[in-house]
């Protein structure tokens, strides 16, 4: 009877277990099914919203006169001014005896896939500060990789048939030669992949981090050799002092470092006590200069499937209404972008509540009671 009670005991766990697993799946597969649901209605409502407001726009543009019964949306103005816009290429050197401010970034540049500094971090020399799109070298290295095991394979069936007399000694070599050439190649490949690891050359402090995930980082500074040139004009930094000395540069290299593609800037400074041999300095250098230009916060462009643009206050009727302006851009310093064409002085660009307006929709300035 023990026995055949602990049988009966056995099947009625395992049948409690079945059971429990059943309701889990049910329950598991409920929620599944909600969370689509929930989500397939979230993208139906999204949907609706667009075409609302591109409804709402369309009538208002037929129709001005339905544009009363809509409620103004608040808004900031900011009146676009004339302006001197300046370009700095920012970099970082140190104070040396003879005062010379190297410039020697490192790798060729590419997009970036992870930052590991902000601004205002301090970072030591060889500290990983930035990891590079390496998905290309990776898959060369893994097609020569396989092309090596078989330069290696053929190099060893032609050894044991050398070894019977088979074969003769120019083949041998050239499988020798073909084995020592993949293995060359690779070799540069592991170099080059090293490069999308980006150091910092010096200790310091990150004193601007501007760059970010997924966008183009140009690591090499050959290219700045056109634009910086003795005369240029440079703000010189010294974030352990508090200190800034504005001067001019006196030498720049002609020799490109062929494992750096870099070169170094001489800058005269006036000597004084707090200075010192090896001091960590930032160096902004003016390569762009335009006088009358027109630059606004970065923050406030836009982009749409037409490219880029920004949204202006414009009077219709004795009403404020939103606009949409396209625009081209030119250079980007810090948070301030220039704008070539589309926007001029003297329009009203909106800094504030920009965010979910469209084109024709009514805007105020004052709070509405």
């Amino acid at each position: 009877m023990h026995f055949i009670k602990t049988i009966i005991s056995i099947i009625v766990v395992a049948n409690l277990f079945v059971a429990c697993n059943s309701k889990t799946v049910d329950k598991h597969s409920t929620v599944v099914q909600k969370k689509q649901e929930l989500e397939k209605l979230k993208k139906q409502s999204e949907d609706l919203k667009v075409q609302i407001d591109k409804l709402q726009a369309d009538i208002v543009k037929l129709d001005p006169s339905t544009a009363k019964a809509e409620k103004a949306k608040l808004v900031s103005l900011t009146e676009v001014q004339a302006q001197t816009f300046r370009h700095f290429i920012d970099l970082q050197g140190k104070v040396e005896a003879e005062n010379i401010a190297n410039v020697a970034p490192r790798g060729q540049g590419g997009m970036v896939r992870a930052v590991y500094v902000k601004k205002g971090d301090f970072v030591r020399k060889g500290q990983l500060l930035l990891k590079l799109d390496d998905a290309i070298i990776r898959q060369q290295i893994a097609q020569v990789r396989t092309q090596l095991e078989y330069a290696k394979n053929l190099y060893q069936r032609q050894q044991n048939l050398w070894k019977e007399n088979i074969g003769t000694e120019v083949q041998l070599i050239s499988a020798k030669n073909n084995v020592e050439a993949t293995e060359r190649q690779l070799s540069v490949l592991h170099e080059q992949l090293s490069t999308t690891n980006v150091y910092a050359a010096l200790s310091g402090v990150a004193d601007e981090v501007s760059i970010k995930v997924g966008e183009l980082f140009g690591g090499g500074m050959e290219s700045y050799a056109s634009k910086v040139k003795p005369g240029s004009a440079v703000d010189i930094e010294f974030p352990g002092l508090n200190k800034n000395i504005m001067g001019h540069i006196s030498v720049t290299g002609k020799l490109i470092d062929p494992a750096t593609r870099s070169f170094y800037v001489q800058i005269k400074i006036p000597s004084t006590n707090d200075l010192r041999p090896n001091q960590i300095a930032t160096v902004k250098i003016e390569d762009y200069v335009i006088k009358n230009a027109v630059a606004v916060p970065i923050n406030v462009v836009q982009n749409d499937e037409k490219g880029k643009y920004i949204l202006v206050a414009v009077k219709e009727n004795s009403r404020l209404i939103a606009r949409k302006k396209n625009i081209e851009v030119g250079e980007l310093y810090g948070d301030t972008i220039e704008i070539k064409t589309g926007i001029q002085a003297g329009d009203q660009i909106i800094t504030d509540g920009y965010q979910s307006l469209y084109d024709g929709q009514l805007i105020t300035t004052v709070p509405v009671q």
